[in-house]
């Protein structure tokens, strides 16, 4: 009766829901009242949004490496996302002599395209609805231990029925915290090449100046391509295998966009909290990120000093630089935006009106929830402390995370006879070269250093590591420099003459082990508490959505493929910003961009040849019928991170831009949603293929696609002669 009852309720409020807010399930999208989508210009029906026999849209979306999302757009594999996603790939490709993030890289043929190795894009195969199976054997008279093992057991199980011999990937996913749960069926693709991706001085144009801020100019995208065997089957990387040809790819629109027009993303948002209560959201902002915000921050200053000094440095550390600083600002800008929309306060209220419904006699079993979830924060916030400090630096101090991780690998290694290590050694030997490919020394020794000193000195004796809090600080690089995981080559001499009590005795791995262990024992001593918290949470939820059956309910992102729909729209105009002629506040133009210009400028800089093409107004089929270049625009579409390098798609099902970025004017959006506020920052697709074939030079890929033009649709020209420059390549000036 529940759950009949939960499911009534998230189909009613889904037809009352604005149009813009809400991340939802596909396979609901049958079962929903779909008029307001149709209200707001969506010409597509449900079956051809999400359908497991035939082809839908959902087969042109996928799960980018797992962090981001992708969108086919060719009948052969061609896939967009965002630059800031193919960063990492981008990087790896690169060397000091042909730095790809730098200058950019444009396979002119198939042939040129760079395996990434490492990297997979899965496409869902289909989903479906698990509750009844696994809710039916769950009660709130159990420990945490025990419904962990039936959700388990029965994942196993539901695996196994679906997983066809290893065929697919099934991932098992709970919603409306813990009281439903949903199952994926996912298929994985390995091999993934890089095809095109801008120059950084466009594809991260702005820099962290510009990062969550709107008016925006820069050229977020990255091409890959997918390959497959012979057959379309998935397949390591060969070079016998051929582009995959999709069961669905993206037509791209050259019509042009304008507020009101309908936008539809689909994609994988990582995590929301959109029904955090206001004592986690006060322990949120007041207490966790600023730990966050500092220690992030230490890291990137760290960082910055040896990548300034070394090409090669930058190069190895420019990922992790940019994935550190991304959620540095992010994490800075939500304690803001809290703060200055209020978020605390509405919390409160809503609050309010579910302490009032569960004091009634039919509610009582909801009654006092609310006041656990108090207490609880009060019982674990050093302890929610002590994990922000704990997280940066088991991310940021590498030499911790690799001697525990290559510690165990070297220990089973040691343990085998010469027969055993000869079989083992390959593979040892190529888990050391990936673990110290991207590793510089004295960085790593300061990072060290420093956020353990961070560590000792922020964190509340009562909850904190042992092991952490009895390190000298001052000098534990010595101690990482005399191990056995100093470096490449201290490890290499470790294999080549294995010696299980040195690597025993070693004190960087004694420290990694320790961490572990106090980590572990750390969730053993608040494990009662936690669960209790995990049961409030589910009745707090379960609750809410009884006690106000008129407010929208959906759930939460968790890295399962949504959609959100709303449509293209304006941000209110800001006396502090500067929209360089720009008075329809929903686009930005290539005005703008030249306008942001600074020669020689680390986050500013342009490359001569746009300014080139930009003074020719050589815009060609890609210009707005106004006769500007656009290059990004707004929606209010309502996404997260995962979301970036989403399509977003018109009407009709065709491709008008890539998502990339949120506004700092709503970073609290994944607790609550800002409906004024909450806009998406997408990059135009007429800017992405603009930079491609004019910019690049690399035709074939426009070529490859299919290409939706309007009657207001410019002709397509050839490129003129800038006359000042050789990108991309070399001419004669006249």
């Amino acid at each position: 009766m529940k759950r009949i009852f939960l499911l009534f309720t998230f189909l009613l409020s889904f037809a009352q829901m604005r149009a813009d807010e809400g991340m939802w399930l596909l396979m609901l999208i049958k079962r929903l009242n779909g008029v307001d989508m149709q209200k707001e210009g969506l010409h597509l029906t449900p079956e051809e949004i999400y359908s497991v026999n035939n082809s839908s849209l959902k087969d042109a979306i996928v799960s980018f490496g797992g962090f981001c999302t992708g969108e086919i757009v060719s009948d052969k594999g061609l896939l967009f996302t965002n630059h800031h996603c193919g960063y990492g790939a981008i990087a790896a490709a690169s060397t000091p002599e042909k730095d790809y993030l730098k200058n950019g890289f444009w396979a002119m043929k198939q042939k040129d395209e760079f395996n990434s190795k490492g990297l997979y894009v899965r496409f869902l195969v289909r989903m479906d609805d698990a509750t009844q199976r696994i809710t039916s054997k769950l009660n709130n008279g159990m420990t945490g231990e025990e419904r962990k093992a039936i959700i388990d057991a029965e994942t196993k199980a539901i695996q196994a029925e679906n997983s066809e011999n290893g065929k697919y990937t099934v991932v098992v996913r709970d919603f409306f915290n813990g009281n439903e749960f949903y199952y994926f069926v996912y298929q994985d693709y390995k091999d993934i090449r890089l095809v095109g991706a801008p120059p950084s001085s466009l594809g991260k144009f702005g820099g962290d100046t510009d990062n969550w801020e709107w008016p925006r100019h820069t050229a977020d995208f990255t091409v890959f391509r997918v390959y497959a065997d012979a057959a379309g089957n998935p397949a390591e990387y060969s070079p016998s295998n051929v582009p995959l040809k999709p069961k669905h790819f993206l037509p791209v629109s050259l019509k042009g966009i304008k507020p009101g027009d309908f936008s539809m993303i689909l994609g994988y948002p990582g995590r929301t909290n959109r029904y955090l209560t206001s004592y986690g959201i006060q322990q949120m902002v007041e207490k966790d990120y600023p730990a966050w915000v500092e220690a992030s921050k230490l890291s990137m200053d760290i960082m910055k000093k040896y990548m300034d000094k070394d090409k090669g440095t930058q190069l190895s550390y420019a990922s992790q630089y940019a994935s550190v600083a991304n959620y540095w600002k992010n994490r800075q800008g939500t304690i803001d935006a809290v703060a200055k929309n209020g978020t605390i306060s509405d919390k409160q209220r809503l609050e309010e009106t579910f302490r009032k419904w569960s004091v009634q006699p039919a509610n009582l079993e909801y009654d006092g929830v609310l006041e656990d979830i108090a207490i609880y924060y009060k019982q674990v916030s050093a302890r929610n402390v002590e994990r922000n400090y704990m997280t940066q630096l088991s991310r940021n101090a590498r030499y911790i995370s690799l001697a525990y991780q290559l510690g165990a690998t070297l220990k089973a290694y040691a343990a085998q006879d010469l027969q055993g290590r000869l079989a083992m050694k390959a593979k040892v030997e190529a888990a050391v070269k990936a673990a110290y490919e991207n590793f510089n020394t004295n960085l790593e020794g300061e990072m060290l250093n420093s956020l353990v000193n961070l560590y000792q000195t922020r964190v509340d004796k009562d909850v904190a590591s042992p092991t952490v809090m009895e390190l000298d600080a001052k000098n534990l690089s010595t101690v990482a420099y005399s191990s056995i995981f100093a470096n490449k080559t201290s490890v290499t001499n470790f294999i080549l003459n294995p010696d299980r009590l040195k690597l025993d005795a070693d004190p960087l791995l004694k420290i990694a082990n320790g961490i572990a262990t106090d980590q572990r024992l750390s969730g053993e001593r608040f494990s009662k508490v936690d669960d209790n918290f995990a049961k409030n949470s589910r009745l707090f939820l379960a609750g809410l959505m009884k006690a106000m059956p008129e407010k929208k309910f959906y759930p939460d992102a968790n890295s399962t493929m949504r959609l959100t729909y709303g449509t293209v729209d304006r941000l209110p105009i800001r006396d502090d910003r500067n929209y360089f002629g720009v008075t329809d506040n929903y686009y930005t133009d290539m005005t703008g961009l030249v306008s942001k210009y600074k020669k020689g400028d680390e986050e500013f800089d342009l490359p001569q040849r746009v300014i080139d093409l930009y003074n020719l107004k050589d815009f060609g089929q890609y210009a707005d019928a106004a006769g500007y270049m656009p290059v990004n625009f707004l929606s209010n579409n309502d996404i997260t991170g995962g979301n970036s390098g989403s399509p977003v798609i018109d009407g009709d099902g065709n491709l008008i831009g890539i998502a990339f970025d949120g506004n700092s004017e709503a970073l609290s959006g994944d607790i609550v949603f800002e409906p004024e506020w909450q806009k998406t920052i997408n990059v135009d697709v007429r800017f992405v293929l603009w930079v491609i074939d004019k910019y690049a030079g690399a035709r074939r890929l426009v070529d490859e696609l299919k290409l939706v033009r309007g009657e207001n649709t410019p002709p397509d020209t050839k490129s003129k002669n800038s006359g000042t420059t050789t990108e991309p390549k070399k001419t004669k000036k006249k």
